[in-house]
């Protein structure tokens, strides 16, 4: 059969482990589409917009830890998978991306649907590589298998990502009227033994003698999956070795007792002399990127002398402009390898814990201001999103979208006790295009409530998201809709231009209740205190319903809101 080499893709995928695959309609692409659609151990969906399908395909592939087949006819469609690329590569999860193509001799010859996509996503993929053509030779049949054996292991090692396949098929394009498809059975497949990055024993002392030698050491968390055992690792390094443990929402780490959920609001308020005080001698930091701009201006205003990160293998960002080692090494291997009691007199483990006090100390002031500033019953965005997220079910998938939404989220943050909660956003690249379509993806596979917080551009732009025939009655929207993008009216610059209204607010005047007519969803619209607290329990009761649930509100109000809690919290420094 002339296309059983191509077939076989969807074989190769199934016996490597990944049973997910996202297909967009085209002709080009049908020796691909019915390879993965007819294979038995394959659940292959589809979706029409290329853009969105990507996103799909990114939640999904987070939610399983396993690649995401990713499959597109020739032209502009693979042009469309483009964003969800980026934001998967900087998230570093693992795509496997097929773009069907008309062979090489065709490219630039005007033929329809044809571009140049040879390496088409350029750096933004871990690596690209083009199938031959034709398959009559037994080496071009052995060259496409060993191709797709490399970008499967190459997607799953560390840093997961995503990689590319370029196909170029020569038509005919389909089988045969009474022709079967099968799969090989005696068939190649290339595994690799996986093994765990830890400390030498060597390493292990001379890290743990160094850490002895700190008094202020803080440790920062960026952008990471729940891990269970990593939330136990670092409970018990940040109490032997009384560290002052900071993260955003996106962290996940919410669950560890005592860490500094705030540092964000009161970095932005503190004297210079309580920054002076916090300022680390040692940081160490794990996990990707931090919401906080105000964490990181101030350790690149108050360096530390020295600057541990913690990942598996690579070079590490600097984001802070302090790094001054890189540890290879597993982040809940190293916390666990340094958690011994350390060889310190009382006095010199006094002075840390002195210091890891003074973060606790600047929470708690926080917290105290938070209790006053939502003690109010006036309705706005931040005083509804303090009702939505304390009723959020105790186990669930929390999608928050960009811009204002995870900021919101994370002025809120997540109680201890809500450990069930597991957050997850696009910032890998922080843009709007497709915070939707990701959540979708998630809920497609998962049995968890997955609850999407986002404004109503995000939420617009992304209608595609739902364009497609999967049920998801397990997601639940809130949408807060101030008719614009309220972040250019809170952010210095665009705030004080008089374009502003045009060109980067951007006004828009839809509420979601004729998409949820178009959809079938159930909506509600909330425009009061009172109404958002008689309508939370039945917008998370999961009857079999998709549901929207509209926060509505307005420019002024949002501003008028922010800036008073802003300056609701700098009194408290002044006083």
């Amino acid at each position: 059969m002339r296309l059983q080499p191509i077939y076989d893709i969807a074989e190769l995928c199934a016996r490597q482990g990944i049973h997910q695959a996202v297909v967009c309609p085209g002709s080009r692409c049908a020796p691909l589409t019915l390879g993965f659609a007819r294979h038995e151990e394959i659940t292959c969906r589809t979706f029409s917009d290329e853009r969105s399908a990507a996103f799909v395909a990114l939640g999904i592939a987070q939610q399983t830890s396993m690649p995401t087949v990713l499959v597109c006819t020739s032209g502009s469609a693979a042009y469309n998978f483009a964003p969800a690329v980026a934001e998967a590569f900087f998230q570093e999860i693992p795509l496997l991306i097929f773009t069907a193509d008309r062979p090489k001799e065709w490219i630039d010859q005007l033929d329809g649907q044809t571009i140049r996509q040879h390496n088409i996503y350029g750096a933004h993929v871990k690596k690209s590589f083009e199938l031959p053509a034709d398959y009559s030779h037994p080496d071009s049949v052995w060259y496409l298998n060993r191709i797709v054996n490399e970008a499967i292991i190459a997607a799953q090692e560390y840093p997961k990502g995503p990689v590319h396949i370029n196909v170029p098929l020569r038509e005919p394009l389909y089988p045969e009227t009474n022709e079967t498809i099968t799969f090989s059975k005696n068939y190649k497949v290339v595994s690799v033994s996986k093994s765990v990055v830890s400390l030498s024993k060597r390493d292990e002392k001379e890290l743990t003698e160094a850490l002895a030698g700190f008094t202020k050491v803080l440790l920062v968390a960026g952008q990471q999956d729940y891990h269970e055992g990593l939330v136990k690792a670092l409970e018990k390094f940040c109490k032997v070795n009384k560290i002052a443990l900071v993260g955003d929402i996106i962290s996940n780490l919410h669950a560890v007792s005592n860490s500094i959920h705030y540092a964000d609001v009161f970095l932005a308020s503190c004297s210079d002399s309580v920054k002076i005080s916090l300022q680390p001698d040692l940081l160490i930091t794990v996990g990707k990127s931090v919401i906080s701009k105000n964490l990181k201006l101030f350790i690149r205003n108050y360096s530390p002398k020295q600057h541990w990160h913690i990942q598996p293998s690579g070079i590490a960002a600097d984001t802070f402009q302090s790094l001054t080692r890189i540890i290879h090494c597993d982040p809940k291997i190293f916390f666990e390898g340094l958690s011994s009691t350390p060889q310190l007199d009382k006095f010199e483990l006094q002075k840390k814990d002195n210091y890891a006090k003074l973060w606790k100390a600047e929470e708690h002031r926080t917290q105290r201001s938070y209790q006053s500033y939502f003690s109010t019953t006036e309705f706005t965005e931040l005083t509804s999103l303090k009702e939505i997220i304390p009723a959020l079910p105790q186990r669930c998938n929390l999608h928050l979208a960009n811009s204002m939404s995870v900021r919101y989220a994370n002025l809120i943050g997540i109680s201890e006790k809500n450990k069930g909660i597991h957050v997850f956003s696009n910032r890998g690249t922080s843009g709007i295009d497709g915070c939707t379509s990701t959540a979708v993806g998630h809920a497609l596979i998962s049995d968890v409530p997955n609850i999407l917080l986002t404004g109503d551009l995000a939420f617009f732009y992304d209608r595609n998201a739902f364009w497609n025939n999967y049920a998801i009655p397990n997601l639940r929207v809130i949408v807060i809709n101030n008719k614009g993008g309220v972040i250019f009216n809170l952010i210095d610059g665009p705030g004080n231009i008089p374009e502003k209204e045009e060109y980067f607010i951007t006004h828009q005047h839809r509420t979601a209740d004729h998409l949820c007519k178009e959809f079938g969803f159930e909506y509600l619209k909330v425009d009061s205190i009172k109404k958002l607290k008689t309508s939370l329990k039945d917008f998370f009761t999961f009857d079999g319903k998709t549901k929207i649930m509209e926060i509505m509100s307005d420019q002024k109000s949002a501003k008028e809101s922010f800036n008073q809690f802003k300056k609701h919290i700098k009194q408290a420094y002044e006083s």
